[in-house]
């Protein structure tokens, strides 16, 4: 029996398994059954209300747990799946269980692009409910060394893919009636969102219960985050005085003139920045730091979801 073998064999007597995705690594679930699902909640330390993605290996599953998704939504599944991106359409009666969604009439899918994920989905044959593998608010996990330190002996089986490629999680667009909203930035930018279903779309991405990974404050290490711009962080780390251990998270041409400051390992681009960016929120943890100063990367792509996941971690 190969690891894939055995994370189906967990998942169909109610266990959770950890496994990667493109975007970050997720705790997954039997999305049919009741039991698994209230557990993974426990676990995760998630509120009840608060809706998880469910996860499917292939596009063609989407009816499936969907009823009667919009041409929008079959458009952008098409152009984006397997990938970064989450449907939130209406719900199937009895495809899965109201714990996944909340009660909600709605529910969230998407397909990921990542072989082992993409191969446990494909084996296991039916939705896999899975928020990402870390502590509720906390730091997601982009390695599997995350998963273990976070969760410990809480999952049944961890799945190693490497690190995850994308590093922040999927686009989460509302695809409903006639309507069509983003309700959390991620891997794939709004304005290829909007390319693809041939008009503008709104966003809505505050404090959407109705979507994982949009309360105000979440992604947060135990370290304070600050969030400044370029040509304000060396006001920003001397504001906070010398009494603080203070690390800077900044692309590499950022130029700092402060001393006496720990400069996080630099991203090189943007696409970089968002991949190793809750490795470096989990260094400034590692390292005990108290006050980690980030210059946000420009407002472009995916550059977007790196600069809302640093603001919600600076609340």
């Amino acid at each position: 029996m190969d690891d894939i073998d055995r994370a189906v064999a967990v998942l169909a007597r109610g266990g959770l398994v950890a496994f990667p995705t493109e975007t970050v690594y997720g705790l997954g679930a039997d999305a049919t059954n009741a039991d698994a699902i209230a557990r993974l909640y426990a676990v995760k330390g998630r509120p009840l209300g608060h809706p998880v993605i469910v996860h499917l290996g292939d596009a063609g599953q989407l009816d499936d747990v969907a009823l009667e998704p919009s041409h929008a939504a079959r458009a952008l599944a098409a152009a984006c799946w397997p990938g970064p991106l989450t449907l939130v359409v209406p719900r199937r009666a009895g495809a899965i269980v109201d714990g996944v969604t909340g009660g909600r009439a709605t529910v969230g899918v998407r397909v990921p692009a990542h072989p082992l994920a993409l191969d446990l989905l494909r084996r296991f044959a039916r939705g896999v409910a899975a928020p990402s593998a870390n502590r509720f608010g906390r730091v997601s996990p982009t390695a599997a060394e995350h998963v273990r330190n976070d969760l410990g002996d809480d999952v049944d089986l961890v799945l190693d893919g490497g690190p995850c490629e994308v590093g922040v999680e999927s686009t989460i667009v509302a695809c409903l009636d006639d309507r069509i909203t983003v309700l959390r930035v991620g891997g794939v930018p709004v304005a290829r969102i909007a390319e693809i279903v041939g008009r503008d779309v709104s966003i809505a991405d505050r404090g959407e219960i109705a979507a994982p990974g949009t309360l105000e404050a979440h992604y947060s290490p135990r370290a304070r985050v600050v969030v400044a711009e370029p040509d304000a962080v060396d006001d920003r780390v001397d504001a906070l005085g010398p009494d603080l251990a203070i690390g800077v998270l900044a692309l590499a041409d950022v130029a700092l003139h402060v001393t006496g400051v720990t400069r996080l390992d630099p991203p090189r681009d943007i696409d970089d920045y968002a991949r190793v960016l809750y490795a470096r929120l989990r260094d400034a943890d590692r390292l005990a730091l108290d006050v980690v100063v980030a210059v946000p990367p420009p407002d472009v792509g995916i550059g977007a979801a790196v600069r809302d996941r640093l603001t919600r971690a600076a609340r």
